[in-house]
């Protein structure tokens, strides 16, 4: 049985907490947060704590907090020589302090308290200074369900990058999207379908050939009568502009 204490009652957090106490071969030794946790989470039996120096032996304590409180966090820890790892995709291992021994369990997905997450559908990138820190990270992901992969600050840096563009901006986009609809009274749900073509064709295209539009057509016709249709809202034209642009770009 692995022990792993969670630090931090943020949606991470909340997360990592519900899929640990679900897993047969692991221990949720302590819940920690500085304020008192919100218990309508399904995690009534937990160890609660809100005082870093009521924490106890545990195999592991994955640091949930923000990238902010990451080297804070670290440096108060009251003990030395255990496993302290962040979940964060942009802070370097060398935040945390050496007193312990470090690793990053980076889960490469969007989180919400609301939703139980399918730990299968979540990669999680690793890093340690010890060999043996990172076959016990590997275990623990495997028993989530979870496939890992070993990737270094740099990498994850570049990773967590690529992932805002993905989630982060498409999500921005759709939400205007959205906007755009409820302005002409239309019903968003009528995009769904195209959203998720969209993705379902990246199972088996590359995103370059997946492309489609006016833009990569050169459809300039097409092009003008959207950008008009936009001048109420000068900075979605600007945004409009820019991706076509790139788009016409990348396809010549």
């Amino acid at each position: 049985m692995i022990t792993i204490s969670v630090i931090g009652a943020g949606q991470v957090g909340t997360q990592f907490c519900k899929a640990i106490s679900a897993a047969e071969s692991l221990h949720l030794e302590q819940w920690y947060n500085r304020s008192k946790i919100d218990q309508q989470n399904g995690l009534d039996d937990a160890n609660f704590c809100n005082d870093l120096m009521q924490l106890k032996p545990a195999d592991l304590y994955i640091l949930a907090v923000s990238d902010s409180a990451i080297e804070t966090i670290s440096n108060a820890l009251p003990f030395e020589n255990r496993l302290v790892v962040h979940t964060s995709g942009s802070v370097a291992l060398r935040f945390l302090n050496k007193k312990n021994r470090k690793g990053v369990f980076y889960p490469l997905q969007t989180f919400s308290k609301a939703s139980d997450l399918d730990f299968s559908n979540i990669p999680i990138c690793i890093e340690t200074t010890e060999k043996s820190d990172r076959k016990l990270l590997e275990t623990v992901a495997n028993t989530l369900g979870s496939p890992t992969y070993f990737i270094q600050s740099e990498q994850r840096q570049s990773l967590h990058l690529s992932a805002v563009f993905v989630n982060n901006f498409t999500n921005q986009l759709y939400r205007i999207a959205h906007e755009l609809t409820d302005r002409h009274g239309l019903e968003f749900d009528i995009l769904k379908p195209l959203m998720q073509e969209t993705i379902q064709k990246l199972q088996n295209l590359s995103p370059y050939m997946a492309q489609t539009g006016p833009a990569k057509r050169n459809d300039k016709k097409t092009i003008k009568q959207h950008l008009k249709l936009l001048e109420k809202t000068p900075k979605y034209q600007k945004i409009y502009e820019l991706i076509t642009q790139s788009i016409q770009h990348t396809h010549g």
